[in-house]
């Protein structure tokens, strides 16, 4: 199956996925799984690549969606926690991903700064949550 929405990356999952993808398509060996699994994730990537948008900003309007860096309160708790809304291959360094099809991500999805909102955490539990802040993701500094 094949997803029809677009998938935002970073530039550098663009290219671990790609990298991965040559490693996969490189002929197997007898000890490779022999049910499938290799070539669902190859189709996994190719859709993924095929549906990319790659390391374009969204716009910096404060909407939380794939792209994005969110600042999130836990109201519960008072804790916050700020992540990059986008796909896992997505990792940059210390910034956690969430994926926007997670209940989280689901959730925040076209949120703006000061919404509450809740989801339900795998226990059952519903935990609610307030955006603080939503600004594009900013490529990082080469540190010299």
């Amino acid at each position: 199956m094949t997803s029809t929405h677009r998938t935002w990356l970073t530039p550098e999952a663009h290219d671990r996925l790609r990298a991965e993808l040559a490693d996969l398509l490189t002929p197997p060996t007898a000890a490779d799984d022999e049910h499938g699994t290799r070539h669902q994730r190859i189709r996994e990537i190719r859709d993924l690549l095929n549906n990319a948008v790659v390391g374009e900003a969204p716009a910096d309007d404060g909407i939380a969606e794939p792209g994005m860096v969110l600042t999130v309160r836990y109201d519960d708790t008072g804790e916050t926690e700020t992540f990059l809304l986008g796909v896992r291959q997505a990792e940059h360094g210390t910034l956690e991903v969430y994926s926007p099809d997670s209940p989280l991500g689901r959730a925040l999805t076209g949120t703006r700064k000061g919404d509450q909102c809740e989801y339900q955490v795998p226990n059952g539990s519903t935990v609610k949550i307030t955006l603080l802040d939503a600004v594009p993701y900013r490529q990082p500094t080469p540190q010299t």
